[in-house]
């Protein structure tokens, strides 16, 4: 590789990487330190995976600029795990996760991902938007009058802080200043508000190398297998959705499959230094790009950062009040959802928003991000095959003349339109007569659209018929002529 291209995949302009970096830090440790406690684990893994994601994916990755770290959405997927068999179980799904990633990327099934269609993304958005915001609610339950009034507060610094006519409050983003007033508010006043202390343990230490504490028995590869299949798909989903977006941003290209093994060698290697397993934050990329991040020295420089501001700042990250972190995460949820959504019920067919609302509802009622896009991704593909099939045209001309009977076919034949490109045969009214079935604007998908035009040409000669099939394409021809010798 050149020095030239090296430098602009890398950094184009050092001084303006290094500042979109250290923004997109500011960003990150509010929300991962809050992903955390919805995960149910220590902050400290949530930080200690941000770090080694960060700096892992800035080398492996294929979408520079891309900020990568422990995210919502993993998070919730982690969490049921967690709850039930600790987190050394999550560490090992966690590298089981990126196994499955890594493979996904080698066999350049990155593609695949091109088959979740629009529908299917706004409901797993929304989806996430609702599974945020009810992760709140705990939190709120029993809430005194002091957490109520910092909540209103802090939604307040966050909306209101952008609108004011002061640069300092452009180029620092308004949730970090929500932590700092509501931090300073909460420790001036000596407010009863529950803290990110007494959530779990701040790192203290320089995350170490280990094997996750687990049995290496198929026993445990059955606990932790399809809760890794989960945060694998999860991950490589919002990590590929988060790297259309820089794409467009930028008006540059990105390597998938790349971002697919790099995600993946960037959660083993989280995992090995006791982290969660994350993906691409949409948010913080976003930040990142927004204030000049355009290489990869700018997602290193975001991981170097954050472990550097965990060291000297750890006393007063502690004393931060989770009700800073709620105001956040409802700020993100509401963010998150796509309440043009809402609107566009009525006016998209029926079709694609029932595939919307089922990606949502499925997620919801399993907590499971990958199995209501699994869903989304199987309605969608019926709803398509169901309106493909109905667009198949087939009509019958008389030659008064020759006696010839012509059947015309429009439109695609495969197994769910054979049956009807079967029945639009009148076989008992051309006995004896000689049939022309012309081809030439349709085509034949599979081996079920084989058989079906086989069956036909059966059925008509049985009933004395001379056939001839003309106007196949050249890729239906060679499917016909391999599977339906008898034609």
């Amino acid at each position: 590789m050149s020095l030239s291209r090296l430098r602009a995949e890398w950094c184009p302009s050092v001084p303006r990487e290094l500042l979109a970096g250290a923004v997109a830090t500011f960003a990150l440790i509010p929300e991962v330190i809050a992903f955390s406690f919805v995960a149910g684990v220590d902050p400290a893994v949530g930080l200690f995976a941000s770090f080694v994601i960060s700096i892992v994916i800035a080398f492996t990755g294929g979408r520079p600029a891309m900020v990568s770290a422990a995210a919502g959405s993993v998070a919730l997927v982690a969490a049921p795990l967690v709850q039930s068999h600790g987190l050394p179980y999550l560490l090992a799904a966690g590298v089981l996760a990126g196994i499955v990633q890594i493979a996904f990327g080698l066999l350049r099934l990155g593609v695949l991902m091109r088959f979740v269609s629009s529908s299917v993304r706004t409901g797993f958005v929304n989806a996430l938007a609702v599974l945020i915001f009810s992760a709140q609610l705990p939190h709120l339950q029993g809430a005194n009058t002091a957490t109520w009034a910092m909540l209103a507060l802090g939604l307040a610094l966050i909306y209101g802080l952008p609108r004011l006519p002061f640069r300092l409050f452009t180029l620092l983003p308004s949730p970090l200043i929500c932590i700092l007033v509501l931090t300073g508010l909460s420790l001036a006043l000596g407010l009863p508000l529950a803290t990110v202390a007494d959530l779990g343990k701040l790192p203290d230490t320089l995350p170490a190398f280990g094997w996750p504490g687990v049995p290496l028995t198929l026993e445990t590869l059955r606990l932790i297998a399809l809760p890794a299949l989960a945060i694998a798909m999860v991950g490589l989903l919002e990590s590929m959705m988060t790297a259309s977006v820089v794409d467009e941003m930028t008006d540059t290209p990105s390597s998938k499959n790349r971002e697919c093994t790099g995600l993946g060698m960037a959660n083993i290697a989280a995992s090995l230094f006791g982290g969660i397993a994350g993906c691409g934050m949409i948010g913080q990329t976003v930040s990142n790009v927004k204030y000049g991040g355009r290489g990869r020295l700018s997602t290193l420089f975001a991981g170097l950062f954050l472990l550097v501001l965990m060291v000297l700042l750890k006393p007063w990250v502690a004393q931060v009040p989770v009700i800073a972190l709620v105001a956040i995460m409802v700020m993100v949820s509401a963010a998150t959802f796509d309440w043009g959504s809402l609107r566009q019920l009525v006016r998209h067919p029926r079709l694609s928003s029932a595939v919307m609302l089922a990606t949502v509802a499925v997620t919801l009622a399993t907590h499971n991000l990958a199995a209501g896009v699994a869903v989304g991704v199987v309605m969608s593909g019926v709803f398509f095959a169901f309106k493909v099939a109905h667009m198949l045209d087939v009509r019958a001309e008389d030659d008064a003349a020759t006696g010839l009977r012509s059947w015309t076919v429009t439109g695609q034949v495969f197994f769910a339109s054979a049956d009807a490109f079967i029945d639009a045969f009148d076989v008992l009214g051309a006995e004896g007569r000689a049939v022309r079935i012309d081809v030439t604007r349709a085509h034949f998908w599979d081996v079920t659209a084989v058989a079906a035009l086989d069956k036909v040409v059966q059925r008509l000669r049985h009933h004395g018929c001379t056939v001839e099939v003309v106007g196949l394409n050249a890729a239906s021809a060679v499917l016909i002529d391999r599977l339906a010798p008898t034609r």
